[in-house]
């Protein structure tokens, strides 16, 4: 089964009931939908940043109830060794978060779902854009 780690502006545009994104989650097999702990961090910062926002954090707690955040391990941390090596050699740029990300799908084999282009830079990294 192909397994499909959402980055975080795709979990974004699902929370905002994006009807592409919303269709396409509910197409796949929920056991194939996964996160990467860096994008559980990055939903729980926007969390903490907004108190006060209730309908928010109750529907981000409720989605990480449904979704697997996978840890980073060392095998990941070497991955993105080699990755962010290699980007840096070839004058590549990705924003720190979104290059361990990229690392922790590649590293897995899954594809990377989200519709930040600069994911593309990444070679062998499998995106997907399911906001189109």
């Amino acid at each position: 089964m192909m397994q499909y780690m959402l980055d975080t502006n795709t979990v974004s545009h699902l929370i905002k009931k994006h009807p592409a994104v919303s269709r396409r989650v509910v197409d796949v097999p929920m056991a194939s939908l996964c996160i990467s702990a860096i994008t559980e961090g990055e939903l729980l910062f926007g969390l903490a940043k907004r108190p006060d926002a209730k309908r928010l954090h109750t529907v981000v707690r409720e989605f990480l109830l449904r979704v697997d955040a996978l840890p980073w391990n060392s095998e990941t941390a070497a991955c993105y060794g080699t990755v962010r090596a290699d980007m840096e050699r070839q004058g590549k740029v990705l924003g720190s978060l979104d290059l361990l990300i990229a690392a922790h799908a590649l590293h897995l084999g899954s594809v990377l779902v989200t519709n930040d282009r600069a994911f593309c830079q990444v070679a062998d990294l499998h995106v997907e854009d399911w906001t189109a």
